[in-house]
């Protein structure tokens, strides 16, 4: 009987620290880290503020959990638009596909990525920003393999790919044109130069 209560308790822990994970990735995609409290959080899902630090030693803890969530979910999405891609421009298309895919899903953590970092602590902007790196190495591989001219800047052209698909959805509206036709405008522009 105690370990069906276990199981229950553990299943229980688990179900409230998915619901205040939902809760913050939502705040925080909305209004940044700053603007969100511990208190507004746990009172969406039904706690009190200090039932939280149960789930979460620190708001920073929280910062740091989602942020490699989102992270994670974009990266799933870009490995696998690019499983079946081959050549430098449809492989660059395939990763900007994957990449705006996540962040226009109907999920708040993959856009907790593109959240403002200037304002978090600088011990923790300093782990986010390396996670980031880590993930924006795939397109500074893929940039790389482009049959570009030498005077071509890749660095600069690796953050104007990435600056324009992190601030989409800042302005996308469901419409005519989805994230992937999006995605593919972009890079037909940088082809065509």
């Amino acid at each position: 009987m105690s370990d069906t209560r276990s199981r229950a308790a553990a299943a229980a822990k688990s179900n409230r620290r998915v619901a205040l994970l939902t809760a913050a990735a939502r705040h925080f995609a909305n209004g940044g880290f700053e603007a969100a409290s511990m208190r507004d959080i746990a009172r969406e899902v039904g706690m009190l503020a200090g039932s939280m630090y149960y789930h979460f030693p620190s708001k920073d803890a929280l910062i740091e959990e989602l942020y490699a969530l989102g992270v994670g979910q974009v990266t799933t999405a870009v490995e696998r638009a690019l499983a079946d891609a081959t050549g430098p421009w449809p492989r660059l298309e395939a990763a900007c596909v994957g990449h705006l895919d996540a962040l226009l899903a109907d999920s708040s953590f993959a856009r907790v990525m593109t959240a403002d970092l200037s304002r978090v602590p600088v011990r923790l902007r300093r782990r986010l920003v390396a996670r980031r790196d880590a993930y924006e190495q795939r397109f500074t591989a893929l940039i790389a393999d482009l049959p570009l001219p030498p005077d071509i800047d890749r660095r600069l052209l690796r953050l104007h790919v990435l600056g324009a698909l992190n601030w989409t959805p800042t302005w996308y509206r469901p419409g005519p044109q989805s994230p992937a036709d999006i995605a593919r405008s972009l890079v037909r522009a940088l082809r065509r130069g």
